[in-house]
């Protein structure tokens, strides 16, 4: 099997090489659906392919492009397939004609992104299926995003992709009388997205740059074919807002650090600058929506020298437009935290508790709640908080810091 190039000489580790390959899945099936026009025999083909690596990179090494070999083992992989279909001379000329992806103006990944949502799904369907078929994410990882049990996430995904098999829905990009129906699905999809990589919500690794990266690329290609989409600007920004402060999210020892506890001097001001930049420009074309205000927000926090500097006033004014434009227990929760540095904790923890039918399963309801509790000086009910925020959240550093705080106040 051809390798493009000479297997790395060294022997890669069987987590490595797990990695790898789950950055390359959506790709690969991004190019294959392109190739195929077929979900159903792309996702065949993709883990055919992959078990293919799994079985062949351990003992041969690794190829120097990972991606380059999946795509020439799956293509070869439906060439065998269509050779047994009675009109397989068809599908194999198109198939062996089509040059290897490379460097394309439109990345696969988000035009397959712009299909799954397609308006024809419902919008629960169009998020779930573009993470799970395009961006690699699990089912119990959207599942945990969208606050679901794991089986409505799944079926939802089976739907969306018999809808697309019944619709005809053609694989190109939509059409700018078409982009409006779409726009915010893509860019939900893509938020989701960086979320999971800025804070895992399952794993071994606290953080996972290799989402980050691939969300803010995306966004980024979206906002160079579509310049004039605020809300695109909007997320673009709130990504680069974010990620500006990596340096100082955790210590030496991988501990996680919140953010009034970071050290600023370690954000990448330039950065800051630019991305607020981004946000001026969105806000400036008088369509607000919230990515563009969530942005704003950012940029609050990260334009303040200072944790006692931020302009709170601000803040919580933003997240009463946002919650008035996007309602949102999350957001009502966010507004109670600047609440509580304008009005104390008290009239915060009133706000919070409210909440608590929508977000008795969110993990960090019941450590702003505990938070809470502990400036009213009722450590026991919020060591109560704590612990079952605790129960709630797989992340290894989100759990490492809750279990210090708890430990603290025992």
């Amino acid at each position: 099997m051809t390798t493009f190039g000479a297997p790395d000489s060294r022997t890669a580790s069987a987590a490595a090489i797990t990695r790898i390959v789950r950055e390359e899945a959506g790709r690969l099936t991004a190019s294959l659906v392109r190739l195929v026009d077929d979900f159903d025999v792309a996702e065949d083909l993709v883990q055919d392919a992959l078990v293919a690596a799994l079985e062949h990179w351990p003992r041969d090494g690794l190829p120097e492009r990972p991606g380059a070999w999946l795509l020439t083992a799956a293509r070869r992989l439906a060439v065998d397939r269509w050779r047994r279909e009675a009109d397989y001379r068809k599908k194999v000329a198109l198939l062996e004609s089509a040059p290897v992806p490379g460097s394309t103006e439109v990345d696969d990944r988000l035009r397959l992104i712009f299909i799954c949502c397609h308006p024809a799904l419902a919008r629960e369907a169009q998020v779930a299926l573009t993470l799970r078929a395009v961006l690699g994410l699990t089912t119990a990882e959207i599942a945990r995003a969208f606050l679901v049990s794991e089986v409505t996430l799944a079926q939802r995904i089976v739907r969306a992709k018999r809808k697309i098999v019944a619709a005809h829905i053609a694989y190109r990009m939509p059409t700018e009388q078409e982009m409006p129906t779409r726009m915010n699905e893509v860019l939900t999809v893509l938020y989701v997205l960086f979320n999971e990589g800025y804070l895992s919500s399952s794993g071994q690794a606290a953080v996972r740059q290799e989402l980050m990266h691939d969300a803010e690329w995306l966004a980024s290609l979206v906002v160079r074919f579509l310049p004039d989409q605020p809300e695109a600007l909007g997320l673009l920004a709130l990504m680069r807002l974010h990620r500006a402060r990596s340096a100082a999210r955790f210590d030496v020892d991988g501990h996680l650090i919140v953010l009034r506890d970071q050290d600023r001097t370690l954000w990448d001001r330039g950065a800051i600058i630019a991305a607020a930049g981004l946000v001026e420009t969105a806000l400036r074309m008088r369509s607000p929506g919230p990515f563009q205000l969530q942005a704003a927000i950012a940029a609050c926090h990260a334009e303040a020298s200072s944790w006692e500097k931020t302009d709170w006033h601000q803040i919580w004014a933003l997240y009463g437009v946002l919650l008035g434009l996007a309602p949102s227990p999350v957001v009502a929760l966010n507004r109670s935290i600047a609440l509580r540095y304008l009005r104390g904790p008290r009239a915060a923890l009133a706000e919070v508790d409210a909440l608590r039918g929508e977000l008795e399963n969110y993990h960090l309801f019941h450590a702003t709640r505990a938070e809470l509790l502990r400036a009213l000086g009722q450590e026991a009910e919020a060591r109560a908080a704590d612990q079952r925020a605790l129960e709630l959240t797989a992340n290894p550093a989100e759990r490492e810091l809750l279990t210090l705080r708890t430990s603290e106040c025992s």
